[in-house]
């Protein structure tokens, strides 16, 4: 009998897929199956995005680029950053990646080792705590309070590193709340980190362009005292509605670039050639698509928020950011996974348990609105109906 080696066995997985395989298996049954799960924007890849990757394929790049990606689009996302924060950033310390993914697995395969700690948001994106557990490090979760609008408290994060800590992951906008981490709560945070010079941060900032409310999107790369240990995570899936290109980037302090470069050279070679000339032209065209489908997202969002605190036994803090709700149902009775098994077994609504995104995710489900208006209605009245008429298992 094959034997794996034993960190595989450490690892987990980002259970929306799984919910999607089956709601897509339902689907294909004949079910009317409406997707609050997965989260992808639900609009085209705008169409100038699209010619400009059929471009660069006509005009033959068709090969390989460089292991940290084609030059002019480096370039685009250092001006892009310093136009939107003021942050001077060095093409040289840029990488373009295929998605997000691979900087949480290059900055957690970095730190991560067994006796080391990796610190990370919970309820947050899975992959942090399945790549932390697979290096044999200890994760160390950051509690994600809805009393504090699904924000981090700096002040309970600095409490938690120890002399052990590698690694600190935050993210802002957040997935699965849809929490924003307020920039006086950053500036503490940035401050206590004074105290532990050797802690590496990565910055999240995937849904920098999702903020409602008049609130504002704190980018870390303003803080000059973290800049030589901060690595921002960023990317084009949600913002031009392209996770399918799969193309992100990330900004690496000096010295662990190098480090950067060489796993990319072992895992993947380079991005594919296109889609990266589809990148940059998203960078530099117009970014009224962006525009557009944030107005549509807010919109939804209110609709989400006012439809699930309506529903029995559930409340919905207003998320500040991306395009998830993460409503309570701990009045329900339910347990949060089952209730979702059941929601998507019984009505066809799909959303995801709120466990998936760590331990205190119980009593939670995340919806994502990255659907019509219509759909998501629909969905309310179908969520509405089974728990008026159904008790917990």
């Amino acid at each position: 009998m094959l034997k794996t080696i034993a960190n595989f066995d450490r690892m987990g997985e980002e259970n929306a897929f799984t919910v999607l395989a089956r709601a897509n298996a339902l689907a294909a049954q004949g079910r009317d199956i409406i997707s609050l799960g997965i989260g992808q924007p639900d609009f085209r890849t705008p169409d100038f995005i699209v010619e400009a990757a059929i471009k660069a394929l006509r005009d033959g790049h068709h090969g390989y680029t460089h292991a940290t990606g084609i030059l002019p689009l480096r370039e685009a996302v250092a001006a892009d950053l310093h136009k939107r924060f003021g942050v001077e950033v060095s093409p040289e310390l840029t990488m373009i990646l295929p998605g997000g993914k691979p900087t949480m697995f290059m900055a957690i395969l970095m730190f991560g080792e067994p006796g080391a700690e990796i610190m990370y948001p919970d309820p947050g994106f899975p992959i942090y705590r399945s790549m932390i557990e697979y290096t044999g490090a200890k994760p160390v979760p950051v509690p994600i309070r809805e009393e504090n609008g699904f924000a981090f408290s700096a002040e309970e994060t600095l409490k938690l590193i120890t002399p052990r800590t590698r690694l600190l992951i935050v993210n802002s906008p957040a997935n699965p709340t849809g929490g924003v981490t307020p920039k006086a709560e950053v500036d503490k945070l940035v401050v206590g980190l004074e105290k532990w010079p050797d802690v590496c941060v990565m910055s999240d900032e995937i849904y920098d362009h999702m903020v409602y409310d008049g609130e504002i999107h704190v980018c870390l790369l303003s803080y000059p005292s973290l800049r030589d240990r901060l690595i921002l995570l960023n990317g084009w899936s949600k913002t031009y509605a392209m996770t399918g290109w799969r193309l992100g980037y990330a900004v690496w302090p000096p010295k662990l670039f190098e480090y950067a470069r060489k796993l990319a050279v072992n895992l993947y070679s380079c991005v594919c050639a296109s889609t990266q000339y589809a990148g940059l032209a998203a960078l530099t065209g117009p970014q009224t698509e962006i525009e557009r489908m944030v107005a549509e997202f807010d919109a939804r969002r209110k609709v989400v928020v006012a439809g699930l605190n309506k529903l029995p036994g559930v409340s919905c803090t207003t998320p500040k950011g991306a395009f998830y709700a993460f409503p309570n149902v701990k009045r329900t009775g339910w347990k949060a996974k089952d209730l979702a098994t059941a929601m998507l077994d019984q009505t066809g609504v799909v959303t995801i348990g709120g466990p998936d995104f760590g331990i205190l995710g119980e009593g939670y489900l995340r919806l994502s609105y990255a659907n019509s208006t219509e759909n998501i209605l629909k969905a309310l009245a179908r969520m509405g109906d089974f728990l008026a008429s159904r008790k917990a298992a």
